[in-house]
């Protein structure tokens, strides 16, 4: 293993940070979402009200203790923290033409942290949490304008950290826009009963990836050293059966997440897009200077979650939810109580599927085990189920790299510090490696307290992985 191997963990501040009216900061699309917490449907609402408890408003309160937070991370050896920045606190409503001060100031605050403690920052500028002014003034990514709005956000923030942040990350999960329940996280958009509901996301999509190229040129103008990529939900996904169906249906499901890396990573619509566009009667509108500027510059490696594959195929099969995918159930593997089904050798798989399709470094960004976690008397967690799970993927990592030379340069072990579920608003579905004393009611002292996988992590950096070998 390189020695500049990037181990570390993630979180994301909508999940995580708290704090969500304080400084300035305006209310994003997660501020007004109730999760579907204990399988109650999700709610979203126009404006916050105040006899709902939103579990973005504290999360894990990393807002007040980034410090605390940030010492943990150095204790395990984290060599980069991927996080995300607020949207809503540096443009509160996101169509100023001045950025917020204090909300600048805190990001400040904690680069400065991170580099006290040589742990390399990995931002995604756009995790699922638009300013929620947008939404109600201009119908969200549903226009254009978004895109000017966007551009101006991105230029504010690498021009302001460009000394104290190398690595960016676009958009999160961008391919989940295709997904059944994606459009509202992705893109702020509620879909209407008039809406040419396929037409309108690869509008939508057309117009982020737009965004994305235009980022990345600007980017790397402010800063020929940044490294900024792209990042998406990677569905790894298997033909239900072995018959030639299947595996077609296998391959048109994983060419819905390839539709957007072709133009991050190619510059341009490829056949599998143009099939898709065939698919949907119609492809967005856009002008030959647009497809020019996807060309200009692409991204500089791909990030990607990867938490559990699916299978796809014709005839009966029972199918099942993974955060924000719905796909079919694989009868060799165990699943999550969450219904995510654990395929560590999917991992490599995955890894090989995209380095050998696209030939740029790759940047496994999120990756855990949501489980219910046990606080003992004796105020100990024995999480051996999370150090199974983790060992398990990050030796098929491994593999990847050292068997197949897949070039990856980075892994962050989703949610390192317990922070609220995305797809259900709860605490009780805990991925961290550090517990955060809190319940799915608002209970709770906030306490850290390290759980045994926060020892074995240690341990693995500090070998290099090599307590797996």
């Amino acid at each position: 293993m390189k020695e500049n191997f990037l181990w570390g963990g993630a979180t994301a501040a909508n999940q995580f940070e708290g704090g969500y009216n304080e400084d300035g900061k305006g209310l994003s699309i997660a501020d007004v979402t109730l999760g579907s917490v204990h399988g109650q449907p999700r709610v979203i609402h126009d404006d916050v009200h105040g006899d709902c408890l939103y579990p973005s408003h504290v999360a894990s309160d990393f807002y007040h203790r980034y410090k605390e937070d940030i010492k943990l991370m150095s204790e395990m050896g984290f060599k980069c923290y991927r996080m995300s920045l607020a949207w809503t606190r540096i443009f509160p409503d996101g169509d100023e033409d001045k950025a917020n001060e204090s909300g600048l100031e805190f990001y400040d605050r904690i680069f400065d942290e991170l580099a006290k403690y040589d742990i390399e920052p990995i931002v995604t500028l756009f995790h699922y949490e638009m300013p929620l002014h947008l939404v109600k003034k201009y119908g969200a990514w549903r226009n254009k304008k978004l895109i000017e709005f966007s551009v101006r956000y991105a230029q504010t923030v690498f021009e302001r950290y460009k000394h104290k942040v190398r690595y960016w990350i676009t958009f999160n999960e961008i391919n989940s826009l295709f997904m059944e329940e994606g459009s509202w996280h992705s893109s702020g958009v509620i879909f209407n009963e008039e809406d040419d509901i396929g037409q309108l996301q690869l509008q939508i999509a057309h117009y982020q990836l737009l965004t994305s190229a235009k980022i990345v040129k600007l980017g790397h103008q402010i800063n020929r050293n940044f490294k900024i990529g792209c990042m998406v939900l990677y569905p790894l996904t298997y033909g239900a059966t072995c018959k030639p169906v299947d595996q077609l249906l296998a391959m048109k499901k994983i060419n819905q997440t390839y539709y957007f890396l072709d133009v991050h990573v190619r510059g341009y619509y490829s056949n599998i897009c143009e099939a898709y566009w065939k698919k949907m009667g119609k492809g967005p509108d856009f002008t030959e200077d647009e497809l020019y500027e996807l060309k200009e510059e692409t991204v500089d490696f791909i990030s990607f979650s990867y938490y559990f594959s699916e299978i796809e195929g014709q005839g009966e099969f029972e199918r099942i939810k993974g955060n924000i995918s719905i796909g079919g159930k694989n009868p060799y593997l165990p699943m999550t109580k969450w219904g995510w089904q654990i395929d560590p050798l999917g991992l490599r798989i995955s890894l090989n599927q995209l380095y050998d399709r696209y030939q740029i470094p790759l940047f496994v960004v999120e990756n855990g085990l949501g489980a219910e976690d046990v606080l003992l008397e004796n105020g100990k967690i024995h999480d051996n189920y999370r150090i199974e799970y983790l060992k398990k993927h990050i030796k098929a990592l491994l593999d990847a790299i050292e068997d197949d030379k897949v070039n990856v340069i980075g892994y962050t072990v989703w949610g390192c510090i317990d922070l609220i579920s995305d797809s259900t608003g709860e605490m009780r579905k805990r991925y961290g490696l550090v517990y955060v004393d809190k319940d799915d009611n608002g209970n709770g002292t906030l306490r850290r307290i390290r759980k045994d996988s926060f020892y074995w992590y240690k341990e693995l950096i500090s070998s290099n992985g090599g307590i797996l070998e």
